[in-house]
C-alpha cells in the first residue's frame, strides 16, 4: 500500500503554477549542485563581502563566488508549527517540500515518512551523495535520507543512513555511534555490513576509491576521538585536517568517476554547516571565515559547472539564519569598522580551550596579566586594538569574577564558554560595529543563488518549500508518493 507525500499547500500550488504557466524546459541538468549554508542570512554574507573590502582598504564589497551567479533570489523559512524554524524542520522542507514541525526530520506533522530529492533523484537513475562539515547523522543531512520524529534520535538516523542505499556521504563523523547509552553495535560497523567502505581524509579516500562501491567520507580518526561532531572551525584548522573543502572536492570526485553510464548525479552538501555554530555565540569573526570556506566549496562546484555549462544546476540558499546579524550598531553610528575582526585569531570555542588550558598549568591561579596577554595574542587588545578605561575595567571585572570567583560559563545550543571568551568577543564584534539581536535563530530571509539549467526559476521571493520542488521539475525528477 502506498504511502502519500503531503506537499505544503504554498509548494503545491507554486509547482502547479510553474507547470501550467511556464514553457517546458528544452534541457534538464544531468548534474545538479544543492548546497546549504546553515544559520545563514543575507547579511551573513554582505558582512563577509565588506569585511574583505575593508581588508582592502576600502568601503564597499568583494563579491564571494555564490553572489556573482547570474541568479539571485531571497527565500523564507518558518515552520508548520513555528515562525521561527530550526534546522530540521527547514532541512525537511528544503529536501522534501513539505513543511512540517520544528524537530522532526523527514516525516510530516503526523510522523508519516516524507521523500526529497535525494530518493527522486536516485529513482531517476542519478548517482546520490550527501555530505555536510558537521556530523553525517546530523539534521540538515539527515533531513535527505531519514525519517524520525525528532532529530535528537542520532543513532536512528544513523541507521537510516545505512538503509539508504545512497552512493557517497560526507561528514565529520557520527554522532552517538553507539547511541545514548554507549551500549548499541557501533553505526560505523552497521554501514560497512550495508556496503560502505569508510575513507577517513583525502590519502585514505585516494586508496580507496576505486574499489569501493559506496563511500563515507569522515575526518581523521585523531580528528574524531577529540572532536566528532563537526569539521573544525576554518579560522582553528591546521592543514593536516580535512576540511568542507576537501569533502566536497571527494564528494564530485567520487560521483563523476562512478557515474559510468552518464546519468548524472545529485549533490547535496551543507557547505556551511558551522556557519550556524558560530552565529549561535555571535562570533562574528569566526563565522565570517565559515562563509568564506563554504565559498571556496561552491568555488568548486562551480569550476564543474564551466565544464559541462549545459548539464549541470546549482542552488545555494540556507535553512534559516541565526543571530540577528547586523551591519552596523549604535556604538558606530553610520560607521563600521569591520577589519578589527581580523585581530581574532581563533574561534570562541578555541580561545575557551586556551583559558582552561591556563586554568590547569596555573592550577586554576592564573594571573590577570597571564589572562591579558592571551587577549591581546589572540583578540589583539592592548596593541592593534585600542582598550579603553572602560573595555579595561570590564575585562578586569570579567577575570575577578571567573577566574577569582566562580563565575557560571556561558552556554549556546552546541558548548559552554568561558565568561572571558562572550566578553572578548563582543568587545571586538562591538568595536567593529557588528550587532547581534539574539543567540537563536531568526525568521529573517535567507539568500537563493543559482546558476545552470533551469536557474532562473529561482529569481525573486522562494519559500524554502518550494525550492525541492523548482529543482526536481527542472530536472525532470518525479515527486515519488509512496
Amino acid at each position: 500500500m502506498k504511502k502519500f507525500i503531503f506537499l505544503s499547500t504554498l509548494a503545491l500550488s507554486a509547482l502547479m503554477l510553474s507547470s501550467c504557466c511556464a514553457e517546458p524546459s528544452q534541457k534538464q541538468p544531468k548534474y545538479v549542485f544543492y548546497l546549504i549554508l546553515d544559520g545563514c542570512g543575507v547579511n551573513t554574507v554582505n558582512a563577509q563581502e565588506m569585511y574583505q573590502a575593508e581588508l582592502q582598504g576600502r568601503i564597499g564589497r568583494v563579491p564571494t563566488c555564490m553572489t556573482q551567479f547570474p541568479v539571485v533570489g531571497v527565500a523564507s523559512t518558518y515552520s508548520i508549527t513555528n515562525g521561527v524554524t530550526d534546522s530540521a524542520a527547514s532541512g525537511t522542507a528544503l529536501a522534501s517540500g513539505v513543511k512540517t514541525y520544528n524537530g522532526a526530520l523527514g516525516v510530516d506533522t503526523d510522523t508519516i515518512p516524507v521523500y526529497g530529492l535525494a530518493n527522486w533523484a536516485k529513482a531517476a537513475g542519478k548517482l546520490v551523495g550527501i555530505g555536510s562539515s558537521v556530523c553525517v547523522n546530523h539534521a540538515t543531512p539527515g533531513a535527505h535520507y531519514a525519517h524520525q520524529s525528532t532529530r535528537n534520535n542520532y543513532y536512528e538516523i544513523g541507521l537510516d543512513l545505512a538503509a539508504s542505499g545512497f552512493d557517497f556521504f560526507g561528514g565529520s563523523d557520527f554522532n552517538k555511534a553507539t547511541g545514548n547509552k554507549k551500549d548499541l553495535r557501533p553505526l560505523h560497523e552497521i554501514v560497512a555490513d550495508s556496503g560502505y567502505t569508510i575513507a577517513r581524509g583525502l590519502e585514505d579516500y585516494e586508496a580507496k576509491k576505486a574499489a569501493a562501491d559506496k563511500l563515507i567520507f569522515f575526518q581523521l580518526q585523531a580528528d574524531s576521538d577529540i572532536e566528532p561532531q563537526n569539521l573544525p572551525y576554518w579560522i582553528d584548522h591546521r592543514e593536516d585536517q580535512v576540511t568542507i573543502v576537501d569533502q566536497v572536492r571527494a564528494q564530485i570526485d567520487f560521483l563523476y568517476s562512478k557515474d559510468t553510464e552518464k546519468k548524472g548525479f545529485f549533490l547535496m552538501n551543507e557547505i556551511g554547516g558551522k556557519i550556524d555554530y558560530a552565529c549561535h555565540p555571535n562570533d562574528a569573526a569566526t563565522a565570517f571565515a565559515e562563509v568564506a570556506a563554504a565559498d571556496s566549496a561552491v568555488k568548486l562546484c562551480y569550476d564543474f559547472y564551466l565544464q559541462h555549462p549545459d548539464e549541470t544546476l546549482i542552488v545555494v540558499t540556507a535553512d534559516h539564519e541565526t543571530g540577528g546579524l547586523t551591519v552596523g550598531n549604535s556604538a558606530g553610528g553610520y560607521t563600521l569598522n569591520l577589519k578589527l575582526l581580523a585581530n581574532q585569531k581563533c574561534s570562541d570555542g578555541a580561545f575557551t580551550r586556551k583559558l582552561q588550558a591556563l586554568r590547569s598549568q596555573t592550577h586554576n591561579k592564573a594571573t590577570w596579566e597571564q589572562v591579558k596577554a592571551l587577549l591581546t595574542e589572540n583578540f589583539g587588545f592592548y596593541e592593534a586594538v585600542e582598550i579603553n578605561e572602560e573595555d579595561d575595567a570590564m575585562l578586569k571585572e570579567i577575570y575577578k569574577r571567573s577566574f577569582v570567583g566562580k563565575m557560571e560559563s556561558e552556554k549556546n545550543l552546541y558548548y559552554e564558554n568561558e565568561p572571558m571568551t562572550g566578553a572578548a568577543v563582543r568587545l571586538l564584534n562591538k568595536k567593529a560595529h557588528v550587532g547581534w539581536t539574539t543567540n537563536y535563530h531568526t525568521a529573517g530571509l535567507v539568500p537563493v543563488y543559482a546558476i545552470g539549467v533551469g536557474a532562473e526559476k529561482f529569481s525573486g521571493h522562494n519559500d524554502n518549500a518550494e525550492i525541492p520542488l523548482k529543482i526536481a521539475e527542472i530536472a525532470g525528477y518525479a515527486v515519488i508518493q509512496r
